[in-house]
């Protein structure tokens, strides 16, 4: 299971939300937190996820989701409202960046994507969610190339072609990893058991040897023994009989 599948499935679906988008991404400037206040956690990865309430009329939720060092869970953190959200900056409007700033009625955020694929992604599900359910105040989107907001429609189709193209290639290399993985443990599993049933074998046919071994020694002693009373006991009939 991917990470974006195990963070809806864990984070979303029992709030009965359904995700929309995810980005994975770390900050552009450290924040200095205190200690205490991370309860010394360690180092994470962190995601922000847009999700849409199953029940109607739907309400938007971008959402910062954690996972830490060591742990194969996930954890919802941070959590606004997109009416919460005051503006979108995608930092160029001319060349793909992964930089990308989110402006909150508290504050904002300075993310840096994992690629410039996977933000521009995010703001177009982001864009294409807020015109189609924010009835009262939508976000503004600011620096975004034209063909994340639908201003050239053909531009936008191939777009969302070459990130459909892009998640795929990315899940296929995924799976590969993975399957390679999975068959060296297999293949070194299988090496380890051979390599046990061939010790055992030649432990079980050097066991077998010595026991032939003490057999055709102890044959051996039995037959000097029979032979030596046999000889004895033909001295004392020719010597009894004279």
């Amino acid at each position: 299971m991917s990470a974006k599948s195990a963070i809806s499935k864990e984070v979303f679906a029992p709030q009965d939300e359904k995700m929309q988008a995810a980005a994975l991404v770390k900050r552009r400037t450290k924040k200095k937190i205190p200690f205490l206040a991370t309860g010394g956690q360690g180092n994470y990865s962190t995601y922000i996820c847009l999700s849409a309430t199953n029940k109607k009329p739907k309400q938007l939720y971008i959402t910062k989701v954690k996972q830490f060092e060591g742990s194969n869970s996930f954890v919802g953190r941070s959590r606004w409202t997109v009416e919460q959200l005051r503006q979108v900056d995608g930092h160029d409007p001319d060349k793909d960046c992964p930089e990308f700033t989110l402006v909150f009625d508290s504050g904002s955020d300075q993310w840096l994507a994992g690629s410039a694929t996977e933000k521009n992604m995010f703001i177009q599900v982001l864009h294409h969610s807020c015109q189609r359910h924010c009835t009262d105040r939508k976000p503004d989107f600011i620096n975004c190339p034209s063909k994340l907001l639908g201003g050239q429609s053909g531009c936008s189709v191939v777009f969302r072609c070459k990130m459909f193209l892009s998640r795929l290639r990315h899940v296929m290399v995924s799976n590969q990893a993975r399957l390679r993985s999975e068959g060296s443990r297999v293949l070194q599993s299988a090496t380890e058991s051979v390599g046990s049933a061939v010790q055992m074998a030649s432990e079980a046919l050097s066991e077998r040897g010595e026991r032939l071994t003490r057999t055709e020694e102890k044959t051996e002693e039995l037959m000097n023994s029979a032979q030596q009373f046999a000889d004895t006991a033909q001295k004392l009939a020719m010597k009894y009989k004279n």
